[in-house]
């Protein structure tokens, strides 16, 4: 009899061909030996954990909000996974290598080739790992020396009895992206010091030690302007709640492990990070750190994804033959795995190019470049986490729709990447405004430089299509944003596939470098391979917008 049994996973580091080929030729020898024990290691864990999680009962987080003898009390009892996590990020140094000089430019590679082994492992504490990141970005930025000297040692500590998470608390029922609306309100106690009263609905990390939030100093005008940051700590001397009520946990779709509080601050002693005004303006820091942190972790999804469908197609039996055997199976899964190559690519290209930013190694260019990549990067591979996801599930047949499979696990949760951190529109928009103050010169730049000066002739390699199609490809982008420029609804209304059609064409173009390089000192044709497949299959996703027709075509509710 043929039954069903569980792909089995290897060690994670060691068998990722896509890791290892990029590491050798984007890193320095020097790092990639400093680093590879750690990663080697985290790789192991993450073929563990996934057994050790399919021998368990899932579990979630509880709240309990009164002891027995009627004092509120808003207890977090926390998963299993959850509990190690701290000792996990500090062993790994999961934020700290972050802000490690010692690899310089190479610091943000180091650390997100982590953060990809370990996200799935982790059972989204990289979630609260992000903002911590984010966090830290924000106060270095401030340089708000009392906050620099409290809190960014215990943020980026290796040490799991000092290490402080951080939440990032923003989303009202009055706004979500559009945070300008929040109605959290500052005031002056009479001592001087700032509380803070209002309603949160949608806190990640309510479980760290501290968080950064928007309010409104209590007489200032309306609007996202008028809005300061604050930072928060959670609890006081004595440990107990700083002015803050734990509502309820959030019943979500996935990330069912991470506990999202809806909470009320009721005066909550707070310090402004930087001035009383311009609190928007502040998050900025922290959107490049997170949105990249959310792209890795997607990427991440991808990988677990692949690696599990395609050992379960090399031992799974179908009509007389191993399912990888079959070639529609086989195309399908090869079709997947060049998108996640093409997504590799753009991702560390970001997180290098974020570490340059930082190190001080960047160009002005570079900088620019950064600031249009990064909304591209998290909105494709959000998008692209779900699609990859929902093929695995479908690549196991029924056995993908049983929960305790843990293949409907991932896409249940890969779902939160395209809506946490800005949705795809939302994305697509910012991109558009970076676009409007910048152009398109430093994207359209970087790519001719990728496709002309790798050092290596890829037309003589048999990369002379591919290469042609990604010029056509950004060329047709080009003259789609120029046509449009002036006609602010139209572009609006494109934004999207002006995003995506981006987002590939850059993809493409990293990939190329790659396949060039692979060809060039190993005779590896596979990343070749991968990018005749991503490219053969489209790059370019523009049309014509109609705003009008848009809202013609939907149906008006009878309200």
């Amino acid at each position: 009899m043929n039954h069903p049994s569980p792909p089995r996973l290897d060690n994670q580091y060691r068998s990722d061909r896509v890791l290892q080929t990029w590491l050798g030729q984007r890193v320095p020898e020097t790092v990639r030996s400093s680093i590879h024990a750690d990663l080697d290691a985290l790789g192991a864990h993450a073929a563990e954990a996934w057994a050790e999680a399919r021998s368990r009962s899932a579990s979630k987080p509880v709240l309990t909000e009164w002891n027995a003898w009627g004092e509120r009390i808003d207890r977090i009892e926390l998963t299993p996974t959850w509990q190690h996590g701290a000792e996990m990020a500090a062993r790994y140094g999961l934020v700290a290598r972050g802000y490690d000089p010692t690899h310089g430019e190479f610091a943000r590679c180091d650390q997100f080739a982590r953060i990809y082994l370990y996200h799935v492992a982790s059972e989204f504490f990289t979630c609260p790992l992000a903002m911590t990141d984010g966090a830290a970005s924000a106060i270095r930025a401030s340089r708000n020396a009392e906050l620099m000297a409290r809190a960014l040692p215990r943020l980026t500590s290796t040490d799991p009895e000092s290490l402080w998470l951080s939440g990032q608390w923003m989303t009202e029922l009055a706004g979500g992206s559009d945070v300008g609306n929040s109605e959290t309100e500052a005031r002056r106690d009479a001592d001087g010091r700032w509380q803070l009263y209002g309603r949160k609905w949608f806190s990640s990390a309510v479980i760290g030690e501290m968080a950064l939030t928007l309010a409104r100093p209590q007489g200032a005008g309306d609007g996202a302007d008028a809005l300061a940051m604050f930072y928060v700590e959670t609890r006081d001397a004595q440990g107990h709640w700083n002015g803050i009520r734990v509502d309820r946990l959030k019943q979500k779709l996935g990330t069912h492990e991470l506990p999202t509080a809806e909470i009320h601050l009721d005066g909550a002693l707070a310090i402004p990070v930087s001035g009383l005004d311009h609190g928007v303006r502040r998050i900025a820091p922290m959107l490049n750190v997170t949105r990249t942190w959310n792209a890795v972790c997607a990427l991440a999804t991808m990988r677990r994804c692949l690696s599990l469908a395609t050992a379960y197609a090399h031992q799974r039996r179908a009509f007389g033959h191993c399912l990888i055997e079959h070639p529609l199976h086989a195309a399908t899964l090869a079709d997947l795995q060049s998108d996640f190559e093409a997504a590799f690519q753009l991702v560390f290209e970001v997180a290098h190019l974020l570490g340059r930013s930082e190190s001080g190694s960047a160009d002005a260019g570079e900088q620019t470049l950064l600031r249009i990549l990064t909304p591209l990067t998290k909105l494709w591979t959000g998008k692209l986490a779900v699609q990859i996801a929902s093929e695995t599930c479908e690549a196991f047949g029924g056995a993908g729709y049983i929960e305790d499979t843990g293949i409907p696990q991932l896409l249940r949760d890969a779902q939160v990447f395209p809506i946490w951190e800005g949705t795809t529109n939302v994305l697509a928009l910012d991109a558009l405004r970076a676009t409007a103050s910048i152009g398109l010169d430093p994207l359209f730049e970087r790519a001719a430089d990728l496709l002309e000066k790798t050092g290596i002739e890829g037309d003589s390699l048999g990369l002379g299509p591919a290469k042609q199609a990604i010029r056509n490809a950004l060329a047709d982008a080009q003259q789609w944003h120029a046509a449009y420029a002036k006609d602010r609804q139209a572009l609006q209304a494109g934004a999207r596939n002006l995003a995506f059609t981006l987002a590939r064409s850059m993809a493409a173009a990293l990939l190329y470098r790659n396949a060039a390089h692979a060809l060039a000192h190993s005779a590896d044709r596979r990343p070749a391979q991968a990018l005749s497949r991503f490219v053969g299959r489209g790059l370019s996703e523009l049309r014509s917008p109609d705003p009008g027709a848009a809202v013609d075509l939907l149906d008006t509710p009878n309200t």
